[in-house]
């Protein structure tokens, strides 16, 4: 999760939910997505780690931005009970406290809904990132079935509000390819709402 602003409501019901979601599927989503990384990641939009237990040891060390409060202090604490290094900083996706070219890989997990500016948090990853590195992505995006699809339009500007940012309608896979980078695997999801898991690589 990641937005500008704090949403300390929020952030406490979207710990308690985001658990119900681990045991309906979406810890084998992580689990899938993480799967296969090596060497130096950034993940952006934290949360309250719950990709951190899912990380292969074959990672060197994981440098995991998160803008909430509320959110960073549960991620602390997974992070210390993580088989890999992980230090987890406040920070925004468009600024990450990062050099360029210093990563292997980078993570966006149920973040890009949130943003204010989805392309340029990409290009604040695609900075980071060395060339040919990677970024894997699992996000919920706006439904291609036509009704639903005009539900999400109709509904965003109120769940944007009380939801921490969330727009349930954004084309994230279109904002992936736009911003630089090829992607080279991805699965189309439904879990509740529409949710695409993939691969993309910096070009």
């Amino acid at each position: 999760m990641s937005s500008q602003r704090q949403h300390p409501w929020f952030a406490r019901s979207y710990v308690r939910l985001s658990q119900i979601a681990e045991k309906s599927g979406a810890a084998a989503h992580r689990k899938q997505v993480l799967a296969g990384l090596s060497g130096k990641v950034i993940e952006i939009g934290a949360g309250n780690g719950l990709n951190f237990k899912h990380y292969p040891d074959t990672v060197t060390e994981v440098l995991a931005v998160e803008p909430d409060d509320v959110l960073r202090t549960h991620a602390e604490t997974a992070a210390r009970n993580s088989a890999v290094p992980i230090l987890v900083v406040a920070g925004h996706a468009d600024a990450l406290p990062a050099d360029a070219d210093s990563f292997d890989a980078a993570v966006a997990s149920l973040v890009l809904c949130s943003v204010p500016d989805p392309a340029s948090a990409l290009a604040g990853l695609r900075r980071v990132l060395r060339p040919g590195g990677e970024l894997r992505f699992y996000e919920h995006v706006r439904s291609g079935h036509r009704w639903f699809g005009r539900a999400e339009d109709l509904i965003d500007p109120i769940w944007s509000r009380v939801a921490g940012g969330c727009h349930p309608n954004r084309d994230t896979l279109v904002t992936i390819r736009t911003a630089g980078f090829e992607v080279s695997e991805v699965e189309q999801i439904s879990f509740g709402l529409q949710h695409v898991l993939g691969r993309a690589t910096k070009v």
